[in-house]
């Protein structure tokens, strides 16, 4: 189907760049590209403008709509991808001002569930500021599951928030619904210019299960029943679409983007056997990486793992004090944590330590434990970031205003009396409080009773390089943004890795298998 045939049922999707990662053009999202799937499912011509990577985004946007009759855009967005798509919204209303702009994705889910949650309480707070800031700029609020609340979104009369952030709402997902929707529409992704791969091997991602159940404070979502409700497709839907990846792209990696991949452990394992069966059916190994919960972790999984062809594992281990893994409510103590790093290097599996500093609390004292487990348990690799306090997370919903200090919100820790401070961001302008250069590059916008904003950065600085010293780490590089390039006043089509419309002759097995 032709736009011109049918101009009201074309749409472009567009991924804002994330300037605040080292590289960009690594994963690609797949929520976005799950709703384009139902929209093609429906007979839209959809056109993707994927500008990770790009520097000189804007431009590549507007080049676009000049070149093009759509006046209908989604943009997907992070709370650190905010700025980007701020400035992205910006461009299409300059160039083609009567367009319908949608807003989807984690950010405005976010803050709307701790709007509402302010609005319950009878307390209107940050969240009510920041919601307003989304309204300002965008015409419709796409709010948790995007797949089917897209298309009352796209209704002449929708509504400015399509709420489907509740589990009593038709338009919440269910685990059969996760077996009924069509897989990510990667076809729309130029694949080949990213650069993901695991041991060597080109790899890509999906996700298995939506939804985490704790409630630490640092997690985003922890009041959004999208992000708390554990949502779980079939094992034999999850190793149907590792089968359509491995055939249509030559895949043998895959990185699973669950929360946590073990919590549900039964079904955890009768997964992994089956991936197991699946490379015997087809005659290859994969090798696959994903995230676990330390606490959950058994010998069991571990074998099971090894033996679908996982030889890396992350864990977000956060703290090695457990006066903070207390205060984060990690429900994960230290001894906990050693014993995971043990059991995965028995099975032959490599640890990946996802740690943070800047939680209530944090002292030199906790960094320094911080520093000695690491040590100790001798981690193949891992990651220390800062804190950052943003919607949808308990140290955001959960702060008040300092009694003293202007600009600056409080998290009192239910535990004990440690605090989290955190200044007042806009998210619509301000990306640099998610994470940095880790060669001198971070900013901290939080600061503890203990640990002033500039005391954090140069802590985590400090730790990040003694770590890596001694457990001979060495850091990972990162790529440098692309620019769009087009000959001045030309404006032909997009280059692939920016632009791809609707064209199923794209997605077909690869030919060398």
């Amino acid at each position: 189907m032709s736009s011109s045939q049918n101009p009201d049922k074309q749409i472009c999707l567009v991924i804002p760049p994330s300037i605040f990662l080292l590289d960009e053009r690594v994963f690609f999202p797949l929520g976005i590209l799950k709703v384009a799937a139902v929209l093609e499912q429906e007979g839209y011509v959809v056109h993707l403008v994927d500008l990770s990577g790009i520097e000189n985004y804007e431009e590549a946007m507007t080049d676009f709509i000049r070149s093009s009759d759509v006046a209908t855009f989604g943009i997907t967005t992070t709370t650190p991808q905010m700025p980007t798509a701020y400035k992205v919204a910006r461009a299409i209303r300059a160039a083609r001002p009567e367009s319908k702009i949608i807003l989807g994705g984690p950010h405005p889910t976010l803050v709307n569930a701790a709007y509402k949650k302010e609005k319950q309480e009878g307390a209107l707070k940050r969240s009510s500021k920041s919601f307003q800031q989304l309204l300002d700029v965008f015409d419709v609020l796409v709010c948790g599951d995007g797949e089917t609340s897209i298309f009352e979104a796209l209704k002449e009369n929708a509504p400015r928030v399509v709420d489907a952030d509740d589990p009593k709402s038709s338009l919440f997902l269910k685990n059969s619904d996760l077996d009924e929707l069509p897989f990510a529409a990667r076809h729309l992704v130029d694949v080949d210019s990213y650069h993901y791969s695991i041991d060597n091997l080109r790899a890509m991602s999906l996700i298995a299960q939506l939804g985490c159940p704790f409630a630490c404070g640092f997690c985003g979502g922890r009041e959004s029943a999208t992000f708390r409700r554990i949502r779980v497709s079939s094992v034999e839907r999850i190793v149907e679409e590792l089968e359509y990846i491995y055939l249509t792209y030559g895949a043998l990696g895959f990185m699973f983007y669950d929360d946590e991949l073990n919590v549900n452990p039964k079904n955890f394992v009768q997964l992994m056997n089956q991936v197991a069966g699946l490379q015997e059916k087809h005659g290859v190994e994969f090798r696959l990486r994903g995230f676990l919960k330390a606490e959950l972790f058994n010998e069991e999984q571990a074998k099971a793992m090894h033996r679908a062809g996982f030889r890396w594992v992350l864990v977000g281990f956060e703290s090695g004090a457990p006066r903070i893994l207390k205060n984060i409510n990690k429900k994960a103590e230290r001894e906990d944590n050693s014993r995971c790093v043990e059991i995965a290097r028995k099975h032959g599996l490599k640890v990946k330590a996802l740690m943070s500093l800047g939680h209530p609390g944090e002292s030199l004292e906790t960094v320094q434990q911080t520093r000695d487990w690491l040590i100790e348990a001798k981690p193949d690799d891992f990651d220390v970031t800062l804190i950052t306090t943003y919607p949808g997370t308990p140290y955001y919903d959960h702060a008040v205003q300092h009694p003293e200090l202007p600009g600056v919100w409080t998290y009192n820790c239910p535990f004990n009396d440690d605090r989290l401070h955190a200044y007042e961001v806009n998210y619509n302008e301000t990306a640099d409080y998610y994470k940095g250069d880790p060669d001198g590059g971070y900013r901290s916008y939080v600061f503890t009773d203990h640990l002033s904003a500039d005391e954090l950065v140069n802590c985590r600085d400090k730790l990040e390089k003694e770590i890596r010293e001694k457990l001979n780490i060495p850091f990972n590089p990162g790529a440098p943004s692309a620019r769009y390039e087009h000959s001045m006043g030309q404006m032909g089509k997009l280059p692939p890795h920016i632009l791809r419309s609707t064209n199923f002759s794209e997605a077909k097995p690869a030919e060398t298998l």
